[in-house]
């Protein structure tokens, strides 16, 4: 399978065979993770690309502890941290990932995790093929798809505000309520019809409504006494 996989594709050599592949699996958030089951099975099924390309299975590591974080930044991503850890340190043979916005969303990001592959002779493959960042024409390939990457996210940022300052402007903006409170019929905001619901809240503030009063009477009393320690401190001495 190692002739074939190096007969296949030149870029791969038998170093690279014998280093560790890694298949880094994100999903933005978790609604997407629950309901977006395609996509998270397309990206594990890259683990069969990198057995065809020759690496044993056993020298294949899945990522997939990012699920739910965004690719905006790493801060939250410790996955993809570790990811460039292994590649900087030279364990890494290959990096997986279905699509360029599945490793970073962000330009800096990703250009840092590129000059890293470069230095360390780690290739890349996504579902569109296998780079070697060490080649020009690949490496421009792969920082035009990071840039694109990054414009795509603020373009859905930017539809998403519009729709949101569009609705708001002709009054149609419907945010979550507090417990208690709830839209009705006409979009009114009207107190919740469950009654249960209703005698727990005004239980609530009813409880914490008597200490607050009896801490606004006290109010005057203390800064009263506060006042008189402060004159007879600065009173002169008889």
């Amino acid at each position: 399978m190692t002739v074939t996989a190096l007969n296949s594709n030149p870029k791969i050599t038998p170093g690279h065979l014998k280093k560790r592949a890694y298949l880094y699996i994100r999903q933005s958030t978790l609604r997407q993770v629950f309901e977006n089951t395609e996509s998270t099975q397309r990206q594990y099924a890259l683990r069969q690309r990198a057995i065809v390309l020759g690496w044993p299975s056993e020298h294949i590591e899945v990522i997939d502890c990012d699920q739910g974080q965004s690719g905006a930044s790493t801060a939250e991503r410790e996955g993809f941290q570790k990811l460039v850890t292994e590649v900087s340190l030279g364990k890494a043979g290959i990096v997986m990932g279905l699509e360029v916005s599945r490793l970073a969303r962000n330009c800096a990001d990703w250009h840092r995790l590129l000059e890293i592959c470069a230095l360390s002779g780690t290739l890349i493959l996504d579902e569109d093929g296998l780079y070697d960042p060490c080649h020009f024409n690949d490496r421009l390939l792969l920082g035009l798809k990071g840039t694109m990457s990054e414009a795509e996210l603020h373009v859905l940022k930017a539809r998403l505000r519009g729709g949101i300052l569009s609705k708001a402007q002709r009054g149609e903006l419907k945010i979550p309520l507090p417990v208690g409170l709830v839209y009705d019929p006409a979009q009114r905001v009207v107190l919740d019809p469950d009654k249960q619901l209703q005698n727990t809240l005004r239980h609530f503030f009813e409880t914490f409504r008597g200490p607050a009063r009896r801490g606004l009477r006290c109010r005057p009393l203390l800064k009263r006494s506060s006042n008189s320690q402060d004159a007879g401190k600065r009173a002169p001495a008889s």
